[in-house]
């Protein structure tokens, strides 16, 4: 006689699904606000995996990071603990463009990340597949009588039929859904790294309505170190100036040796090699079907797409301290094998390379986020929130900069708290989160410093100056945290208005001092701003004019914001003018049951993507690929009347 089958229920505030980037950052959150949560990871293994570039941050990538740390979470602190090499990138270009770019060690990267999870009270860190979402449908009624009905997440089921009930549900499921890794005429149904896909959730998801697309992203080979020459190759050092990723961090505390990387280029030979096989190319043929990302094309691509250009920049990036592997970062590809080994071989340095790992394309399911609220919460399913690459993004930094998002979000939800939405004029993580629901996304969304209109505003060094007043408002910045952040904000804010105070003549010992600098003599007094706005001049250059400077030794950080709030003023005061007219539209509200059929004169496609995406403010609306200013103003003038005839 067979016994009868047992299976697991427990019970959770929130429930997290994939231990990526994003469910790293949205599970933590969680946890730190008080929830009771569950993390579930396909394999121990992928725990803040880095299954492509070994490294955190990079043009407008570095932005997010550090505005993930302001508010509270954890990629800048686990970067700052593992990098083995860091670099400013676009230092000589305006600060709003500055963007810190680590290299990782990515083994230890994960290590340091599993333990904080497996540290953090209220949360509890699981290997299992998840392959349902249970979803429960409510009727409202007023006085016994139905009026309509609503589904309400309750929870997830496990592929071995164990149950999870929790209040919300945050999906960051990655590139594992119905994955597939593809090189020549070779499938594997796997995900990254060989690691397992995840095949039941996607039909789970389907029945539950929710639209499912495909996405391809790839990587490139790995070679091995001791069969490189790279005498052959141009070094690349890291900073001699370390500047952390985390505001808690000073340079001193994580300052260590740095590992070179190294650049190459590829040659005609090289693309002869590419033109030869593209038929055998999947990207080419049609065998890979998903839409594969515009600003991170595969090698095959960037030499069928720009035939002009005889050469393409390769770097050869370690993936660690204590590995051989490297990384060969501008060469991801699905050509076959035989084509990857001729075709990097011919690569100055790599004559004689052995390949560790081939390259491959990814395929996988994701969602349309434009069916998400910009909480990151599923219109049609109360609870359910999603974060990551499910949302069809790129990236290690969008991905944990959506999660913690929606790992807020979700526990603020179950707190009956108003939700946390960062508005375009706040952080990139506006940006990017409004770009993901507002505009119809038809490849992998990678962040980038000109999505930002008001980007002066937004730069990497003030992000703390921006976001850790809200992050402790939530709860993840703690008090001692706060104090020293109002210590530094308080700093800036006086020595400004000093600067802007104090006058110097044009006395011998100030025209001296300017002659000496290659600076302009004064005609009349000037204050210390004035002085400091000039290319050449600085706070630091200018301490010897400044005889009222107070003794108390201010920290880099907080003299970068004093000579660029001083420098930069009259571009920030107009940017910041430009803010309250996008603030204006932002703060016309649409009701949540408006009908677009109501509303007369709406051309049909603006009424359609309209009624779609259910933008929450007339600022949101005209973001909407298909609704015209001529739209807006016809909404714009239907809602005026229609408060007036209500109020």
């Amino acid at each position: 006689m067979m016994s009868e089958k047992i299976c697991i229920e427990e019970y959770y505030d929130v429930v997290v699904v994939g231990a990526g980037h994003a469910g790293c950052e949205a599970a933590l959150a969680s946890a730190r606000l008080g929830m009771k949560t569950i993390l579930f990871t396909i394999s121990m293994d992928s725990v803040a995996m880095m299954p492509c570039n070994p490294n955190i941050g990079g043009s407008s990538k570095g932005h997010l990071v550090r505005e993930i740390d302001a508010l509270g979470g954890e990629m800048g602190k686990n970067i700052d603990k593992t990098y083995i090499q860091s670099k400013m990138l676009n230092v000589s270009k305006g600060p709003a463009v500055h963007s810190l770019r680590a290299q990782a060690d990515k083994v230890e990267y994960t290590k340091q990340m599993r333990l904080t999870l497996q540290n953090t009270e209220n949360l509890i860190l699981r290997q299992a597949e998840v392959s349902e979402i249970i979803v429960e449908e409510v009727s409202d009624a007023t006085e016994g009588v139905h009026t309509s009905t609503k589904r309400i997440i309750r929870g997830v089921r496990t592929y071995s039929g164990a149950t999870y009930y929790a209040k919300a549900v945050v999906l960051c499921t990655g590139t594992y859904l119905k994955a597939r890794c593809i090189y020549g005429d070779v499938v594997n149904h796997t995900g990254p790294n060989g690691l397992m896909a995840a095949n039941h959730l996607s039909d789970s998801m389907r029945d539950a309505g929710i639209f499912i697309r495909r996405f391809k992203t790839g990587t490139p080979a790995r070679l091995d170190k001791k069969t490189i020459d790279f005498s052959k190759m141009e070094e690349q050092k890291g900073d001699e100036h370390i500047v952390p990723f985390s505001f808690t961090n000073k340079e001193e505390d994580i300052k260590r040796e740095q590992i070179s990387c190294w650049l190459t280029y590829t040659n005609e030979e090289t693309h002869k090699i590419i033109k030869d096989n593209i038929d055998r190319s999947p990207l080419f043929s049609g065998f890979i079907e998903g839409t594969g990302p515009r600003y991170c094309p595969s090698i095959e691509d960037k030499v069928m797409k720009f035939p002009d250009k005889n050469r393409h920049q390769l770097f050869i990036e370690p993936e660690g301290e204590f590995t051989n592997e490297m990384y060969m970062g501008g060469m991801s590809s699905s050509l076959p094998e035989d084509v990857q080994y001729a075709m990097i071989r011919t690569v100055p340095g790599l004559e004689h390379v052995a390949i560790v790992r081939n390259a491959y394309a990814i395929e996988y399911d994701c969602i349309d986020a434009t069916n998400l609220k910009e909480n990151l919460e599923l219109r049609d399913i109360n609870g359910l929130f999603f974060a990551g690459q499910i949302n069809g993004s790129s990236g290690y930094e969008e991905a944990a900069a959506q999660g913690i998002i929606a790992g807020i979000n979700a526990a603020r939800k179950l707190q009956e708290k108003p939700a946390l939405v960062l508005d375009r004029s706040q952080a990139y993580i506006g940006v990017l989160i409004d770009d993901l629901v507002t505009k119809e996304t038809n490849e992998p969304y990678r962040m980038m410093t000109s999505r930002a209109e008001y980007r002066l505003l937004l730069r990497q060094d003030n992000a703390d100056l921006r976001l850790t007043e809200i992050g402790h408002e939530i709860g993840l910045i703690d008090d001692e945290r706060y104090a020293c952040f109002c210590e530094k904000r308080s700093q800036i804010e006086a020595e400004v208005a000093r600067m802007n105070e104090v006058v110097v003549g044009g006395g011998k010992v100030v025209q001296d001092f300017l002659i000496a600098h290659n600076s302009s003599p004064l005609g009349t007094a000037a204050t210390l701003a004035e002085l400091i706005r000039r290319p050449e001049l600085d706070y630091e250059m200018i301490a010897e004019l400044d005889s009222k400077r107070p003794d108390t030794k201010l920290s880099p950080e907080v003299i970068e914001q004093i000579n660029i709030s001083i420098k930069y003023d009259g571009y920030i005061s107009r940017q910041k003018q430009q803010v309250e007219q996008f603030r204006k539209m932002e703060k016309k509200r649409i009701p949540d049951d408006l009908n677009y059929e109501d509303v007369p004169n709406l051309r049909k496609e603006a009424r359609q993507k309209l009624s779609a995406i259910r933008p929450t403010s007339i600022g949101q609306a005209s973001r909407i690929s298909g609704v015209s200013p001529a739209d807006v103003s016809v909404l714009l003038i239907y809602l005026t009347a229609k408060n007036q005839r209500e109020g």
